[in-house]
């Protein structure tokens, strides 16, 4: 039953240990338990991707796919999904005004990838805050892959392995953490087995910490995963799962970009008000069925029902001038607060059923996959009906002309000292300004072909039948919008074996992202909302994306090390661009073009029996290639690091104890509007906004008194790093990395 995983049995004990004291020492059930969090004798390194319909090991896939095992997750000391995606070589994070201004963003080799989150390879639709509490591994497809995700997923997608009751055996697992800045964390993982046929399990989640050196700033995190597995007779199972997550954040929008010193502003004071709240509520069930027909033949079903509520509102800054008729200080330089907000509720149903069959003919082998999926998906956004009741203190210039403003650098140029309540913002829930609905039906067929000893390969087509219906108020106009089209995607590889350890290997896969895709933003076109009028947009193509890449994988040290190298160009065509202001639901209806080329670097898992790594790297170039503004052609892709690096190692001094840490590069990037060209300043003949380059280091020690029971300790961001994730694309403000914290837990098996 190694599908379901396992967690506990003296977990942190059987990592410690060298390779020669696994064989010797660990029973069936340790080893067992390793390879679910990572090879056995190599914790880094999964075997395969916990998605069924992959028919190949890891090592045999003609594709990227970069899989953190939960041990991995555990040394990082990461817990947030966007802090442990952003850390990887490849990934970016974006940022948006309102619907998704707290940076639950994603960007995949260059490509928007917020709406490509699946949870057991089912979708996980809306913006959200994400947790990592009830996974068992994560896995991030590199290129597009909607054959197997569906419309979008242009750069990549991202899934989520969550953790299953088994029938294997009872544990619990109990780990309780504290550390700087009034952190806490406690989080219980329990499996019961009832009968050799029935088993339930539960993780639980409470914490809570204030943000590094961000006094105000704070996450709260009340969460669980509930599951049950019922195996009704040999060839019969039954899967149930609950998830529910409460988060309750303040948020923090960073700092600001300073046109004058073209950099962001250091040491930016905390500005958020005492009214400023982000939070999110998920619910979903999900039941799962699986019968087995004869050694060669099952089926399979995932019916999920979820819910998600997101609400926010947050305090912005901008550097500005003070106006020549402000009666402080005529002219000064300041920084202005405003208020971001907005609402979300999501709800969907989807179910998916595949038949899986393994078919011989001679020396050739098929692994066949044929599914159905079915999803509905209802997302309402709205608005949140604020009013600032403190005293304005400045004059500042707009595009509406001079304005009261509320500025927090008073006129001797120092910070106020009560910024936390200076606009006396009240508010109140107010109306929807859209109401999404798509509803899809697809069919797909796959192959996982062994050809002979030397050759296999996949081959994968997909076709999506949607219905699309979206009623959109923007600036005191409603507007219906309603269309259906079908699109077909498909993906091939071909893999040939070089020695009973490498292989080197070719494919083509592609995407297609529709007009309105994105479901935050409404008929903001520049934002990926619907461009055109309700007619145009019926008539609009859909943005295909095309994707190449050669690559070579090869398993060394008695292949506990996987190492992975890949040349790949991704060319989108047909790319939505926005004309007049970003908020106009104009549209050029496919004028743009761009690519995405570069290599990736990976290695994954153990290099000695003591030291174990991943690693990767990936060092890209985009461009515009076309465009209906002529200037941007030649440009690069905003909110893009072209050199990005992750290296995190682990090494096993003794069974007792190990160390390690892990080093974070990003090379500079440029604000704009996503999936189009970088804002370009062609009077000083550079980027407008510009996010420096950064590293960060991060450090963890292992220590295991007995088999049951690890103390860890995490240090993070330790050379005190100041460092910025993401730029909005005027600049208006910047995320701000953690400061340097400092994490200690216990674990307890039982």
């Amino acid at each position: 039953m190694m599908a379901f995983g396992v967690s506990g049995l003296g977990l942190q004990s059987v990592q410690a240990q060298t390779a020669n004291e696994h064989a010797e020492a660990t029973s069936s059930n340790a080893i067992e338990l390793i390879e679910v969090h990572g090879q056995a004798l190599a914790p880094y390194k999964a075997l395969r991707s916990g998605d069924e319909r992959r028919g190949a090991a890891l090592a045999d896939l003609p594709q990227t796919l970069t899989i953190l095992t939960q041990t991995q997750i555990e040394d990082s000391g990461k817990t947030d999904l966007k802090d442990i995606l952003s850390a990887q070589s490849g990934i970016t994070l974006g940022t948006g005004e309102n619907g998704n201004a707290f940076g639950d963003r994603y960007i995949i080799r260059g490509h928007e990838a917020r709406s490509d989150v699946f949870v057991d390879g089912v979708r996980d639709p809306g913006m959200s805050t994400r947790e990592s509490f009830a996974n068992e591994q994560l896995e991030i497809t590199k290129g597009p892959s909607a054959t197997f995700a569906g419309r979008g997923s242009s750069g990549g997608a991202v899934n989520s392995i969550t953790k299953q009751a088994n029938t294997e055996k009872n544990f619990s697992v109990v780990k309780a953490g504290i550390g700087s800045d009034n952190y806490h964390r406690i989080t219980l993982d329990t499996n019961t087995v009832i009968s050799d046929r029935l088993a339930v399990r539960a993780n639980i989640l409470e914490a809570k910490e204030d943000a590094p050196d961000r006094d105000s700033i704070e996450q709260k995190r009340l969460g669980g995963l509930f599951s049950a597995v019922f195996q009704a007779n040999d060839n019969l199972r039954f899967v149930a799962d609950y998830y529910h997550l409460q988060a309750d954040d303040v948020p923090d929008l960073g700092s600001y970009f300073d046109q004058t010193t073209r950099a962001p502003v250091s040491n930016i004071p905390v500005y958020a008000q005492q009214s400023d709240f982000l939070d999110t509520k998920v619910d979903s069930l999900t039941f799962k069925t699986n019968y087995l027909f004869s050694d060669t033949l099952r089926i399979q079903n995932s019916t999920r029902i979820g819910k998600t509520d997101n609400g926010y509102i947050t305090t912005g800054i901008r550097g500005t001038t003070r106006a020549e008729s402000d009666p402080q200080a005529p002219g000064a330089i300041t920084a202005t607060l405003s208020t971001h907000q907005g609402w979300q509720e999501v709800d969907y149903v989807v179910n998916q059923t595949n038949l899986f069959l393994d078919v011989a003919q001679g020396d050739i082998e098929h692994k066949l996959v044929f599914g159905f999926e079915y999803s509905d998906e209802t997302v309402v956004n709205g608005v949140f009906n604020t009013q600032n009741t403190g005293e304005s203190n400045c004059l500042v210039s707009g595009r509406g002309g001079v304005s009261a403003g509320y500025c927090a650098i008073d006129a001797s140029g120092n910070y106020l000292s009560n910024l936390d309540n200076l606009l006396g913002r009240t508010f109140e829930r107010g109306t929807n300004d859209t109401d999404q609905n798509v509803e899809t039906l697809s069919l797909y067929a796959m192959d996982s072909v062994t050809l002979n000893h030397d050759w296999s390969g996949f081959f994968g087509l997909r076709l999506d039948n949607f219905d699309y219906q979206n009623t959109v108020t923007s600036r005191g106009t409603t507007t219906g919008y309603d269309y259906s089209d079908s699109l077909w995607n498909g993906h091939v590889g071909i893999v040939r074996k070089l020695s009973e350890n490498g292989n080197i290997y070719a494919t083509y896969s592609t995407a297609t992202n529709i007009n309105g895709g994105e479901s935050d933003v409404g008929s903001s076109c520049g934002y990926g909302g619907l461009c055109g009028t309700s007619d145009q947009v019926g008539l609009s193509d859909p943005e295909r994306v095309n994707n190449f890449e050669l690559g070579s994988k090869w398993q060394l040290f008695d292949q506990r090390l996987l190492v992975t190298a890949a040349l790949f160009s991704i060319t989108k065509d047909d790319v939505m661009e926005s004309v007049g202001d970003d908020y106009s639901t104009l549209g050029t209806l496919n004028t743009g073009k761009n690519r995405v080329q570069g290599v990736e670097f990976s290695l994954t898992g153990a290099i000695t029996d003591k030291l174990s790594t991943q690693f990767n790297a990936t060092f890209m170039d985009s461009e515009v290639l076309e465009a209906f503004n002529a200037e941007n052609v030649g440009l690069a892709l905003s909110n893009f690091a072209d050199d990005q690096v992750y290296l995190q190692l682990r090494y096993d001094a003794s069974p007792s104890f190990s160390f390690g840490g892990s080093i974070t590069h990003k090379s500079e990037m440029y604000g704009g509007q996503p999936d189009t060209a970088a804002g370009f300043n062609n009077e000083i003949g550079d980027y407008s906004i510009v996010v420096p380059s950064y590293q960060v280091l991060d450090l963890f020690i292992n220590y295991y008194p007995s088999d049951r029971l690890n103390l860890k300790l995490n240090l993070s961001n330790v050379t005190d790093e100041e460092y910025f994730t993401a730029a909005y694309r005027s600049g208006s403000f910047m995320y701000l990395g953690d400061a340097p914290s400092a994490r200690a837990s216990l674990t307890y098996n039982f």
